[in-house]
């Protein structure tokens, strides 16, 4: 088709985004829609990078970068399933394919007998630290390519308060630090 643009830079901008005002939508669900799209546009562009990097699948990956925000061991399955809003038995799937090439393990959890925990191997770790320059380069290209200053206007429906600074009545108040006289030797 010689009509149909070959890159996104040559489509059209998106209409909420112009016409901020205009749309049906209320500004929090107008900015959520802008964030599923950038949202869909790193993922569309990360899929090769992460591919090429770590040879894995982008849900595959999203397994790993979950578990490397673990501080240390691992994550019960179900909470990997519930944090990505995965089906368990789709995610049983994905965490025997990253152990079958030694990305994780799995293990009992200690007086579960149901319960697995999954965990980064040192090979894991290792290959996402090499990869992350260009999955962090390829995440702030999507975005700055995706998310305009109309974008991020619109996007600021999401979290009003957060967007506007902070809301003193959304904070609660801290009590003021004792001041503590150091003792004298008359006391």
């Amino acid at each position: 088709m010689a009509d149909s643009p070959e890159h996104p830079a040559d489509l059209p901008a998106c209409p909420s985004a112009q016409d901020a005002g205009a749309g049906l939508l209320p500004p929090e669900l107008r900015g959520w829609m802008l964030l599923l799209a950038a949202t869909g546009a790193v993922e569309q562009r990360l899929r090769s990078v992460v591919k090429e990097h770590l040879d894995v699948s982008h849900d595959e990956f999203l397994v790993l970068c979950l578990l490397a925000e673990q501080p240390q061991g691992g994550l019960r399955m179900t909470r990997v399933a519930e944090l990505l809003g995965r089906p368990k038995t789709r995610l049983t799937y994905q965490v025997a394919c990253l152990q079958h090439v030694g990305l994780v393990t799995r293990r009992s959890v200690c007086g579960d007998k149901r319960g697995v925990e999954v965990a980064l191997t040192d090979k894991a770790r290792t290959k996402l630290q090499e990869a992350s320059g260009a999955l962090a380069e390829t995440v702030t290209g999507a975005l700055a390519h995706v998310i305009g200053p109309e974008h991020r206007a619109a996007m600021s429906g999401l979290i009003p308060k957060a967007a506007a600074g902070s809301d003193p009545e959304s904070t609660p108040e801290r009590e003021p630090e004792p001041q503590y006289e150091p003792a004298t030797a008359s006391d």
